[in-house]
């Protein structure tokens, strides 16, 4: 199954951010990675409490992003951390039945593998806002990350209803799926954008 994943920035939402989420929790998303980096773990904490509520209420999967003590405390088992976090936890799958984490070239995927990532985000694939300085990987690089990975894979970075179909030609059984931010903060109608992803996505591989 192709999952369309949401990456969570407060910040770029111009409406209230639990309501955003709701909605998106309504969707057919697969999952909702509440990443908010800027936060303090107290901070992070308060915030993780509410969404985790309503991932609860629209039976959807939350994953919590880089603090292992708020995830432990919350008594949830999958976490994503930071390539340079997770390098640090050598006892990582006692505490968390999955783990993920985010690469951006061959040696990260095999450090990633190493220290027991079960899956990974690769990119940026595409033109993002969030990475303006930093030119895009590309499709070429994502088919490369797939070739070579032993996990699932996830494309992320620049991915939206009109790039989604540039993704056509990754052949690989890891290419597992998208992630997404931007639009996901700022659409007006996140399960119309989901279905969309996916309507583009099945076009082509029918």
């Amino acid at each position: 199954m192709f999952e369309v994943i949401c990456v969570t920035n407060r910040k770029l939402c111009k409406d209230d951010f639990f309501k955003r989420l709701s909605c998106i929790a309504k969707s057919k998303v697969s999952k909702i990675i509440l990443r908010e980096k800027d936060l303090s773990e107290q901070e992070y904490s308060n915030l993780a409490e509410k969404v985790l509520k309503i991932g609860s209420e629209f039976n959807k999967e939350i994953i919590l992003h880089n603090y292992l003590s708020v995830a432990k405390n919350l008594s949830q088992t999958k976490i994503h951390l930071p390539l340079n976090v997770l390098k640090n936890c050598k006892d990582i799958k006692n505490n968390f039945d999955i783990v993920g984490t985010s690469v951006h070239n061959l040696s990260e995927l095999k450090i990633a593998e190493n220290f027991g990532a079960d899956y990974v985000f690769a990119g940026h694939i595409f033109k993002t806002d969030c990475k303006k300085a930093l030119e895009p990987r590309g499709t070429e690089f994502l088919q490369n990350i797939c070739d070579n990975s032993n996990i699932p894979v996830y494309a992320i970075g620049g991915i939206n209803s009109e790039t989604i179909s540039k993704l056509k030609d990754i052949n690989s059984k890891n290419f597992k799926g998208v992630c997404i931010m931007s639009e996901f903060m700022t659409c007006d109608n996140s399960a119309g954008f989901v279905n969309k992803i996916l309507k583009e996505y099945r076009v082509f591989h029918k």
